[in-house]
C-alpha cells in the first residue's frame, strides 16, 4: 500500500468514526431518557433533557475527533500572512 492510499484510508476511518460517535451519543442518551421516563413516570422531561445532553455530547465528540486528526496541520492563513512580497491590489478611485 503506497503512502497516499494509506493516508486516504486513515482519513476515511476518521470520517466514519465521527459519524458513529455522534449517532451513538445522541441515540444512546435518547433511549436512556425514554427508559427513565417510563420507569419514573416523568413523561417528556427526561427524554428531552437527555436528548439535549446527547446532542451536545455528539458535537463535542465530533469537535475532539476533528481537532485530534488535524493537530499537526498548520493553518492555511498563516502562510499567506507571512509572505513578505505579498502586495495589495490597487484600489479603485471613484
Amino acid at each position: 500500500m503506497d503512502k497516499e492510499t494509506k493516508k486516504t484510508a486513515i482519513q476515511m476511518a476518521y470520517a466514519s468514526s465521527i459519524g458513529i460517535s455522534m449517532v451513538i451519543a445522541i441515540f444512546g442518551c435518547l433511549f436512556l431518557g425514554v427508559w427513565l421516563d417510563r420507569k419514573l413516570g416523568t413523561d417528556p422531561y427526561l427524554t428531552l433533557l437527555f436528548l439535549l445532553i446527547g446532542i451536545v455530547a455528539g458535537f463535542r465528540n465530533m469537535y475532539l475527533l476533528i481537532k485530534r486528526s488535524f493537530k499537526d496541520k498548520q493553518p492555511v492563513t498563516k502562510g499567506v500572512a507571512s509572505e513578505a512580497n505579498r502586495k495589495r491590489p490597487p484600489t479603485e478611485k471613484a
